[in-house]
């Protein structure tokens, strides 16, 4: 048994239908244009990849960002390829891959749908992420599973079951994932979404058994079903499935490759074939992240929203030893893709590329994702800048934009409120220049309502969110019930990010000489740490944020009632903490109603077209 090297690159990606060449509009070639020649220098990769006998393109995570990151804050232009890109870029190192005469595999570890307005933009009556899915199918994947955002709508999880995994012929791997249908006597009937396990031979004649696996997530709609892992590993099709050995067993999964389950699958794999090379691939937690849980394995995390390709190497000997990995993480953008293909503009593109990109800018259009709603004069981040203060994405929503918008129409308007979000309700940093339908997508995509508690004594209220943030009330596990508006743990954990990341104090946000950008600089648990990313960058500030944020509290007096405002998700925590917090009155559900009509997904769009034109 032989696995000299294994290459992978991290980024998830779903496709439309080929727009045709009547789409080569003018607007389409000044987005070309934009690409090609980029409207600020970006750094190359430092050195080639190293190509060995197995190699892995690995993608996660991508929630839509199809046509990657068009702003020019940084580190955004670093991610600034779009899917045609990603496509000439697979198919230049297919054919590099054949002229070295190795093994290239292309794989994704799930999360397509939520993310911007190509998935999420879809008029009434319509499946998020079904045109933008349409794009994906056309890229030579030989390996994809399924995330949980592809379960939290029963549609969404059917329309991936009856449309999309077909493409993958029988390589679309949901090992612990059903959904119930009705088969062909008009009983309903629980199935998997895609297939159990799959097993094949490369080109180079080297066999491969593959599983898809995703954490044990229990917010997945009705009429689906997500198995334990702990309860898959003792199912008679897996004990079936690993019997035979493999070349390598390539493990795929939307499943952080650090302090989850993976060590379950890994250890009753090792229990049957204890020498045998295992490579992994995870996603969820939108980290770049390696671990090796023996020295014949390596478990890669490829990052999230098209920032990230991550690229690992092994090679293995037909013996006992170790096994030598390397993997790289490059950042997604086109002087990376052309650096590692030898190509140049003229030479890069692809005709399948091309169309790809011409349809994705077709369906923005068609969507409407341009539409204009003001235009922002400063960034407003997430992470990079301390909450509160005056560029914090997070201060600006809820000490601005959220009272400004819920008092649109609302009877209860001029009554003193407090507003209390999940702070990570806001999946993305909002940049300086044009605030577009995309933009407002890519931020708050959900639709969650506001509700509230009328006449709770001001002084009662203000102790609400303190004790949400306790770290007692904040500790949770992913799958808690607590919340369910579809965000757990879909923005990078800051502890985490600490830990795979050296991340400097304050500082400014643009690159103040050539030798050096803003970008990830990564640190993680594998062999040769300090050599992971693709290219150098200084790393950008990072800041801790609570769990949990309101507006700024009324100045009254303690016995003053006023209304609580929250998140329709958050209702029965936030009764459970006002009634621990006295004992004059029970508050139950009954005691909630509907705030404002406005959705929490409208919030900065009202705000923007109010305040920044």
């Amino acid at each position: 048994m032989i696995l000299a090297t294994a290459t992978l690159l991290g980024l998830s990606l779903r496709v439309a239908a080929c727009a045709g060449d009547h789409l080569h509009t003018h607007h389409a070639r000044e987005y070309l244009e934009r690409r090609e020649y980029p409207q600020v220098p970006l750094t190359p990769p430092y050195r080639p990849l190293v190509w060995g006998d197995l190699n892995v393109i690995h993608t996660t995570d991508t929630h839509g960002w199809l046509l990657g990151h068009q702003k020019l804050s940084w580190a955004e232009p670093y991610y600034s390829g779009d899917l045609g890109d990603f496509s000439s870029f697979v198919t230049h190192m297919k054919q590099i891959a054949i002229d070295k005469d190795v093994d290239l595999l292309l794989i994704d570890s799930g999360d397509l749908h939520d993310g911007t307005g190509l998935s999420d933009g879809y008029p009434p009556g319509g499946v998020d992420a079904y045109e933008s899915n349409k794009f994906l199918e056309r890229l030579p994947y030989d390996l994809m599973t399924i995330g949980n955002h592809e379960l939290y709508v029963y549609a969404d999880t059917y329309d991936m079951y009856t449309n999309f995994a077909p493409h993958l012929a029988g390589r679309y791997l949901t090992s612990n994932v059903n959904i119930t249908v009705f088969n062909s006597a008009g009983e309903p009937e629980s199935v998997p979404v895609g297939s159990r396990y799959a097993k094949f031979t490369t080109r180079k004649g080297r066999r491969i058994t593959s599983l898809g696996v995703i954490f044990n997530f229990t917010q997945n709609d009705v009429n689906t079903t997500v198995q334990t892992v702990e309860n898959m590993v003792k199912e008679q099709w897996f004990i079936e499935a690993i019997a035979e050995e493999p070349d390598v067993f390539v493990l795929i999964g939307h499943m952080p490759v650090s302090n989850d389950s993976w060590p379950t699958v890994f250890n009753a794999v090792r229990a049957v074939h204890p020498l045998t090379p295992i490579l992994i691939f995870g996603g969820h937690t939108h980290i770049r992240d390696c671990q090796q849980y023996d020295g014949r394995s390596m478990a890669l995390e490829s990052g999230r929203y098209m920032e990230t390709i991550g690229a690992d190497l092994n090679a293995a000997k037909d013996n006992h030893d170790d096994i030598t990995f390397t993997r790289r993480y490059l950042d997604q953008n086109r002087v990376t893709y052309q650096y590692h293909t030898q190509t140049s503009n003229q030479t890069f593109d692809t005709g399948d590329g091309r169309s790809i990109t011409y349809g994705l800018e077709a369906l923005a259009a068609r969507f409407n994702l341009s539409y204009l709603y003001g235009t922002a004069h400063q960034d407003y981040t997430l992470n990079q800048n301390p909450y509160p203060s005056n560029g914090s994405l997070l201060s600006l929503f809820i000490e601005d934009a959220a009272p400004y918008a819920l008092a649109i129409n609302n009877t209860r308007g001029s009554n003193p409120n407090i507003i209390i979000i999940n702070s990570s309700a806001l999946r993305f940093d909002l940049f300086n220049g044009t605030f577009t339908r995309n933009d407002q997508f890519a931020i708050m995509q959900y639709k969650d309502t506001f509700l509230y508690i009328a006449n709770v004594p001001s002084g009662i209220a203000n102790q609400v969110l303190s004790a949400m943030n306790k770290p007692t009330a904040t500790k949770r596990k992913r799958d808690e019930t607590e919340i369910l508006s579809r965000e757990i743990n879909d923005t990078p954990d800051s502890t985490l990010l600490e830990e795979m990341n050296d991340r400097p104090g304050v500082g400014g946000q643009e690159a103040a000489s050539s030798n050096w950008t803003f970008g990830y600089v990564t640190k993680d648990s594998c062999p040769d740490t300090d050599h992971a990313d693709d290219t150098l960058h200084t790393a950008l500030p990072h800041y801790k944020v609570p769990h949990y944020i309101s507006s700024i509290p009324p100045n009254v007096a303690a016995d003053i009632p006023i209304d609580v405002v929250f998140l329709d998700h958050l209702g029965k925590k936030i009764i459970g903490i006002l009634n621990s917090l006295q004992k004059d009155k029970n508050y139950t559900m009954h005691d909630v109603s509907l705030y404002s009509p406005t959705l929490s997904s409208d919030v900065l769009g009202l705000y923007a077209q109010a305040m920044w034109n």
